[in-house]
């Protein structure tokens, strides 16, 4: 059994940043990549950025101004945002294989 908790939203306004966690527990390996989707309303889900033990991937919109970092020690994963945009509101998600946290909520106001 995999669970995994996200925490750290909140609400910022334009160019605010947050810093997202992921607190895992299980079996996990770092050969399988742990990553952040979002979804905000009226829009489908979308990934953001993975990370294995020595990769990482993000998507272009958040490229440089987003940074995920996994730290095994303790299997949490973390998503540091910065220059934050009004299109970056939504539930952001941390997902390992096919499991799921239940979200947490991050608000950028114009």
């Amino acid at each position: 059994q995999v669970q995994l908790v996200e925490s750290g939203g909140g609400s910022v306004q334009t160019g605010g940043s947050l810093t997202l966690s992921c607190a895992a527990s299980g079996s996990i390996s770092s050969d399988f990549p742990m990553a952040w989707y979002r979804q905000a309303p009226g829009k489908q889900r979308e990934f953001v950025a993975s990370a294995t033990n020595s990769k990482t991937n993000y998507i272009r919109a958040v490229r440089g101004r987003f940074i995920i970092s996994r730290h095994n020690a303790n299997n949490t994963v973390h998503l540091q945002m910065t220059s934050l945009k009004p299109d970056d509101s939504g539930v952001y998600y941390c997902t390992y294989k096919t499991f799921w946290g239940l979200g947490t909520q991050v608000t950028v106001s114009s």
